[in-house]
């Protein structure tokens, strides 16, 4: 572009016959129009690398997670500051530095289906894995996050190189974009992992409550059927008592006999003291068979005995 100046001063100095020369409306004209042509041919450029960047193959695979974990992953990768595939220095292949952005001029805006996140690199000179690249630039990667059917996730990748002076773009080769599809695999390994053994611990623990709940419900069981049987026992004793109570009774004058038959002229067995306590074997209605202590059998009167107390 240094010639034309040079070239409108020489054709200026032939129209208006000298050394000083004031510009003509007519190439005052000419110069705003050479002007606009340039400003064309500069958008013309960046026109083209657009287009560059279009034919860009990038990288896409599907992934068995679902989009939650995936989009865990690819927040992590995005705020790692690492553009991964590619370096400036081969002394440090770890290529530091990049920010997370939420929409690039380097990328047209995404109106496909799923959401589209950014990562870009400023200041990047002639980085790796992007063809022909040269000058220094700004590095940015496009990750595209689509859900498919359930469990799984598609996720595209692009990358490319801009130069700042030139404006030329620069497409990966394909290592930015597989190296960083296999880092969001990593992370999504590791947030699998962590969720697999979160849930194992879950599933342990539920176990556990369920053994411990068991055995308390077993121990209230036992408890249970003991104080049952303890008032199934008290009563048994109740019972037993009151049977006792009716079967049992006392002598209630000393020298009381012990008749061998229900007649007052049958023959003593005995004479028993008073508060002598027999047990009721037979019942007529004016007579009692009955057992004492000692085991001998015989006949009292009813009106000589009494209930015990």
């Amino acid at each position: 572009m240094a010639i034309i100046p040079m070239t409108l001063s020489g054709k200026l100095k032939h129209f208006t016959g000298g050394n000083s020369w004031r510009p003509s409306m007519r190439w005052s004209s000419a110069i705003v129009l050479l002007a606009g042509l340039f400003m064309l041919g500069v958008e013309a450029r960046l026109a083209d690398a657009g287009a560059q960047e279009l034919r860009s193959s990038g990288f896409a695979g599907e992934l068995v997670a679902s989009k939650a974990d995936v989009q865990e992953a690819v927040n992590e990768v995005l705020e790692d500051q690492i553009i991964h595939g590619t370096w400036i220095f081969d002394k440090d292949r770890t290529l530091m530095g990049a920010t997370v952005v939420t929409s690039t001029p380097l990328f047209a805006p995404w109106k496909g289906p799923g959401q589209a996140f950014y990562k870009i690199r400023k200041d990047a000179i002639a980085p790796r894995h992007f063809m022909d690249s040269a000058d220094q630039g700004t590095i940015a990667v496009r990750y595209i996050v689509i859900p498919e059917e359930e469990g799984r996730t598609r996720v595209r990748i692009d990358a490319v190189y801009v130069e700042n002076t030139h404006r030329t773009v620069h497409a990966s080769d394909g290592t930015v974009e597989s190296s960083e599809y296999k880092a969001i695999q990593e992370h999504l390994q590791t947030i699998q992992l962590d969720a697999q053994a979160a849930a194992d611990m879950k599933r342990r623990r539920d176990s556990a409550d369920l053994v411990k709940q068991t055995v308390i419900r077993k121990r209230e069981d036992e408890r249970s059927l003991l104080a049952s049987t303890q008032s199934s026992v008290k009563d048994i004793e109740e019972r037993l008592k009151d049977l006792r109570h009716e079967v049992e009774r006392r002598v209630k004058a000393p020298g009381t006999d012990l008749k061998a038959a229900p007649f007052q002229s049958s023959a003593k067995v005995v004479s028993l003291p008073a508060y002598t306590e027999v047990v009721i074997v037979i019942v007529t209605p004016h007579w009692y068979g009955v057992e004492t202590p000692d085991g001998q059998r015989g006949w009292i009167a009813i009106e000589q005995l009494e209930p015990l107390p």
